[in-house]
């Protein structure tokens, strides 16, 4: 495989760079017990561990209306914010998973010139902690996040770096672990790395150019 034209590389984050699985659990718990105590709602059911889990990745919006569809909105979106407040704090706790590996390939990467980008569902202020607490940030060229206005999808985000930094197709990697990374890449019809470690279900991701075992395989490729 020929890598020669990649110039840009754009990661995802939960899955490809960082797990927030073993806080994520108990911030949704939390956050959502709080809202109920708040506004007396005894009879919302909290999801179980195995449907949180499997948002992970998700845009935030579809996230918290695949796990409370009774509530309206406004009331999802208080949740959702209860929820990153939280989780940014753990995080700049360094509770969480940064993967074996990855400060060592994103300076190894951008050591070699490579323009890295984030293409992630997750939110500004969330990913801004992650790349902040382990000293990453100022690797990464710009952070494009879902506004749900402009972009709206992980796609979008992809389309609008393209735009911005005038690259042709063929001259942007992405990289991430699920098959809404492997649907963005196809968006603007560029190459596909799949991280066989992240949060996919099994078969959830079946076309992709490399698979990565550990991040650390990307060494193998630039």
């Amino acid at each position: 495989m020929n890598f020669s034209k990649i110039k840009y590389i754009a990661f995802d984050i939960d899955g490809t760079l960082f797990s927030s699985e073993e806080i994520i659990l108990d911030t949704y718990i939390e956050s959502i017990q709080n809202f109920v105590k708040k506004y007396n709602k005894p009879n919302l059911i909290i999801p179980t561990k195995e449907k949180i889990l499997e948002q992970v990745g998700l845009p935030v919006k579809t996230i918290f209306q695949n796990l409370l569809p009774e509530q309206t909105e406004s009331q999802r979106d208080e949740i959702s914010d209860s929820v990153l407040v939280l989780l940014t704090k753990k995080i700049e706790s360094k509770k969480g998973i940064l993967y074996d590996g990855v400060f060592e390939i994103i300076n190894y990467l951008k050591s070699k010139n490579y323009i890295l980008v984030v293409a992630s569902n997750g939110r500004l202020k969330y990913i801004s902690s992650i790349l902040t607490t382990y000293k990453l940030i100022s690797c990464f060229e710009e952070i494009l996040t879902i506004d749900y206005i402009k972009i709206k999808t992980k796609g979008e985000i992809l389309k609008s770096y393209q735009e911005k930094y005038n690259f042709n197709s063929d001259e942007i990697l992405m990289i991430g672990d699920r098959d809404s990374d492997y649907q963005a890449a196809k968006y603007i019809s560029c190459p596909f790395a799949y991280c066989e470690f992240g949060h996919a279900n099994i078969n959830e991701v079946s076309e992709f150019l490399i698979s990565l075992k550990k991040i650390l395989d990307l060494k193998n490729y630039f």
